[in-house]
Formats: structure tokens, C-alpha cells, sequence
């Protein structure tokens, strides 16, 4: 063979292989656009949304005075409620959610009504106390009578 027709054979084996794809979508494309309903005078809710936007989300924010009726209507337990609440491709996220655990929804898509982080506990994304170590918190997946544990985090660290 000849270099010019080795070349040829090698460019006509390396189109003919197969491309491998990841067994899973890949989040290369833009991330589905979240909106976040929040009290205006809430600051720990603005840390979170530049958290997700840190993120690759595109992040729309509603200012509500009135974030408990919202909350009611996309049926978020009491006891599961937080400072603010988001939507997402048809689902709920309430709290201070990792963008992670998020991504991982989207790409799951579990049949659920969404994620919860209920509560404030210091160091998730949005209530970084300086000096405090992040303690441990669960992401809960809830929808109709049913939760569970979806994820276990550390401050952004899933554990």
C-alpha cells in the first residue's frame, strides 16, 4: 500500500466505526429554563438562585408577597415548605435544592411532584454560614401521599 492509500483506508475505517453515545442524555444542551417564586425581602433565596445560575439554569424570579398560596396550589406539604418555591419542566422544587439533585430529577423524571429541602439547614446552597461546618440534610422526592429520600447532601456535596 501505499502512504496516500493507507491513509484513505484508515479515514474509511474511522468513519465506518460506530460513535458511542453516553447511556444517559448528556446536559451539553441548555437546561430547562426555572421559576423561582420568592418573598422580595428574602436574601438567603438570592444566594440560591446564583447557585443554580452557577449552575448552567436559566433562572426567571417572581417577588411575591404571597408565595404560601403558590405553594398551595402546587400541593407542597406543610411540613416540606421553605422560603421560596421554583418550577421546573412540571416540576415542583421547594427550598434550597442542590442544582445536582435537580439535574438529576431531569434526568431521572421519577413520577413525582418534585423536591423539597424543608427547613434551613446552614450550608446548602443559599445558607453558607462562614466558619460553621454544613451539616447534613436530605433532599426529599415527594408527590401525592408518597416521599422519600432522593438525595443525602453535606453543605453541595451529595454523600
Amino acid at each position: 500500500m501505499t502512504p496516500s492509500t493507507t491513509r484513505r483506508w484508515f479515514l474509511g475505517m474511522l468513519l465506518g466505526l460506530p460513535i458511542a453515545s453516553p447511556p444517559f442524555p448528556s446536559f451539553a444542551q441548555p437546561l430547562p429554563k426555572v421559576t423561582v417564586t420568592k418573598d422580595p425581602s428574602c436574601g438567603c433565596c438570592g444566594a440560591w438562585i446564583d447557585h443554580l445560575r452557577a449552575s448552567r439554569f436559566i433562572v426567571d424570579v417572581i417577588d411575591s408577597g404571597d408565595v404560601n398560596r403558590l405553594k398551595a396550589r402546587l400541593g407542597v406539604p406543610r411540613d416540606l415548605a421553605s422560603c421560596h418555591t421554583a418550577e421546573v419542566a412540571g416540576y415542583v422544587i421547594e427550598g434550597h435544592v442542590p442544582a445536582d439533585a435537580i439535574k438529576r430529577l431531569l434526568l431521572e423524571r421519577p413520577s413525582a411532584k418534585g423536591l423539597a429541602v424543608p427547613g434551613m439547614p446552614v450550608g446548602y446552597p443559599g445558607m453558607e454560614v462562614e466558619g460553621a461546618a454544613p451539616e447534613t440534610y436530605e433532599v426529599v422526592l415527594f408527590g401525592g401521599t408518597s416521599r422519600k429520600t432522593f438525595a443525602r447532601y453535606q453543605g453541595t456535596r451529595a454523600i
